[in-house]
């Protein structure tokens, strides 16, 4: 195996991602673990290691790296996660794809090609274009799950606050688990205000229970690298971010509020008595 000279850029959990760094010439690892052991596991192999706090996903990782880095970034990228071999693509997916030198989706899973293919699934949220192409529903659907939420609540919302009058997909086109190659260029499209706001969304409680924001930038992933869209001016302004997330959240608790009143509604027409509290 010939060893790229594609930067790797590692988000790394409890694991000692042995098997990837043998795919390249130079790479930084971003550790997160808490299991007490990796870190020095890390060290004595010789890797290039940070370690900071767990915030439970990979994306702050890589926007922080590009921040700090902003004046001397590698020619091409791999944002990785430690365990992304097993995970999200095959050794043998991996072993075609590690050394690509243009926008490369890092995602396979064979285990859901007959569910997701022609003739598959037809009730499924989700289809491949091929093997990495996976296409999602633009539902926003897992913002109702177990990560909550402050700013958005809705995926068509984060594309018109991000970008100026794009397009509303159908579906949305990206890699389960964010990782990518991408190149010098395609980083440097956005400046490094855009990825502090974008962190921002995503760091506001860290936690492993991460905010579920962290789901609506993964999913914007592709046009952040590929888009030529023009941002919005609060993107390229902090202060004037800051003042649009607090409308963002005001609107929000809105959305709560009529979320709560037209279930009260609901279960008044189906004959449900509303609960009697106890006065002190």
């Amino acid at each position: 195996m010939n060893r790229t000279d594609t930067f790797f850029l590692v988000h790394n959990y409890n694991t000692v991602p042995e098997e990837l760094i043998e795919y390249c010439n130079d790479h930084l690892i971003i550790d997160c673990s808490d299991d007490g052991m990796t870190p020095d596991k890390l060290k004595a192999a010789g890797y290039n290691f940070i370690h900071v706090e767990n915030t439970g996903h990979n994306l702050t990782s890589y926007f922080h790296y590009f921040i700090d880095n902003y004046d001397n970034l590698p020619e091409f990228v791999a944002l990785l996660k430690g365990n992304i071999i097993g995970r999200h693509v095959s050794k043998e997916f991996f072993d075609r794809v590690y050394n690509n030198k243009w926008f490369t989706y890092l995602y396979q899973d064979k285990k859901m090609w007959e569910r997701y293919k022609k003739g598959g699934d037809e009730n499924s949220i989700a289809s491949l274009l091929s093997e990495e192409g996976y296409i999602e529903l633009d539902s926003s659907w897992y913002m109702n799950q177990s990560h909550s939420y402050r700013y958005f609540y809705d995926m068509d919302d984060f594309y018109r606050f991000v970008y100026k009058d794009p397009v509303i997909p159908r579906y949305c086109n990206f890699s389960p688990g964010g990782c990518y190659i991408i190149n010098r260029e395609q980083i440097l499209k956005n400046s490094k205000t855009f990825y502090k706001n974008l962190n921002t969304l995503m760091e506001y409680r860290k936690e492993v229970n991460f905010p579920a924001e962290a789901y609506l930038v993964e999913r914007l992933m592709p046009w952040i690298f590929t888009s030529r869209y023009e941002v919005n001016p609060w993107m390229e302004d902090e202060e004037e971010f800051a003042n649009m997330l607090e409308k963002c959240e005001k609107s929000v608790e809105k959305h709560r509020l009529w979320n709560n009143l037209r279930l009260k509604r609901f279960r008044l027409l189906l004959g449900a008595k509303e609960p009697v509290f106890l006065e002190d």
